[in-house]
């Protein structure tokens, strides 16, 4: 299992685009992806299931990735967020 713990410092958190940028990423890789915020935990690849997690600019978020490309998917998830993913 490989785990990113994310500090959300756009604008707006992981609210509509960058919750479906998200999820556009995710959803190339077979692996289950999950990201916990606070005590509520959502699958990463379901746009609906990330915005119930009200994860506002600031929090702080925990990503989590297994399965047989998750390696591949932790990099690739890794790069976008750097090369900001989860901006508007």
């Amino acid at each position: 299992m490989e785990t990113l713990i994310i500090d959300l410092t756009n604008p707006t958190g992981l609210h509509a685009r960058p919750a479906k940028n998200f999820v556009n990423v995710v959803q190339q890789f077979s692996s289950n992806i999950s990201v916990t915020y606070q005590d509520k935990k959502a699958n990463g690849k379901s746009l609906i299931s990330l915005l119930k997690l009200g994860a506002e600019s600031g929090a702080q978020i925990k990503i989590e990735i297994e399965g047989e490309d998750e390696q591949t998917a932790f990099n690739t998830l890794q790069e976008s967020l750097a090369a900001g993913l989860l901006e508007e």
